[in-house]
C-alpha cells in the first residue's frame, strides 16, 4: 500500500452564471482581490480568446474585462474560481463557507454585534439573509445568508 497523496495547493470552484458579479461581491467579503489576467494579458476575456474559448460562452461588455478568479492578498487561503455554468442553482449547497468577523472564543455580545453589522453591509452588497441563530444560553449565535446567486454561507 502506498501513502496517500496529498494536494499541496488547491482552489475553491463555484459554479455560477454571472462570475463578475460573484467577483464584486465576495472579494470585500473575504479580503481578496481580483487575480490578475496571466503575463501578456490585459484581460481575462483576452486570455480565454486565446486558448479557444468562444467569444459567444464570454461577457465581452463586462467592465472587469472576465475577472472570474480572486486571491488572497497574504497568499494564506486557497485561490477561488467563478465557473460559468448554464444552469440555475436549485438545491441547498452540500458544501459552504463559514466566515468569522471576531474569534470564536470573544464574548456572545460582542460576537453577535459584529456578525449583525457584517450581515447588515453584506445585504447591501447583494447578499439575503435566510435565517437568524440566536441562543445567548448556549452563546450560539449566527446567521446564515445567501450570496447574490443564492450559494448559502454563514457568519458566525
Amino acid at each position: 500500500m502506498t501513502a496517500p497523496h496529498q494536494a499541496f495547493r488547491w482552489q475553491l470552484t463555484i459554479d455560477c452564471r454571472d462570475p463578475g458579479r460573484l467577483v464584486t461581491f465576495w472579494a470585500p467579503a473575504l479580503g481578496y482581490v481580483v487575480q490578475p489576467a496571466p503575463d501578456g494579458f490585459e484581460t481575462w476575456n483576452q486570455w480565454y480568446l486565446s486558448v479557444g474559448v468562444p467569444a459567444e460562452e464570454l461577457n465581452l461588455d463586462e467592465e472587469s474585462g472576465g475577472a472570474d478568479r480572486l486571491i488572497d492578498p497574504t497568499g494564506r487561503g486557497p485561490r477561488i474560481w467563478f465557473q460559468v455554468v448554464p444552469e440555475d442553482k436549485t438545491i441547498k449547497n452540500r458544501l459552504h463557507l463559514d466566515l468569522y468577523a471576531v474569534e470564536r472564543d470573544r464574548p456572545y455580545e460582542e460576537r453577535k454585534r459584529t456578525n449583525s453589522a457584517w450581515a447588515e453591509d453584506l445585504v447591501e452588497a447583494g447578499a439575503r439573509i435566510v435565517s437568524v441563530t440566536d441562543e445567548p444560553a448556549y452563546e450560539r449565535y449566527f446567521v446564515t445568508l445567501q450570496d447574490p446567486e443564492g450559494n448559502e454561507f454563514c457568519l458566525g
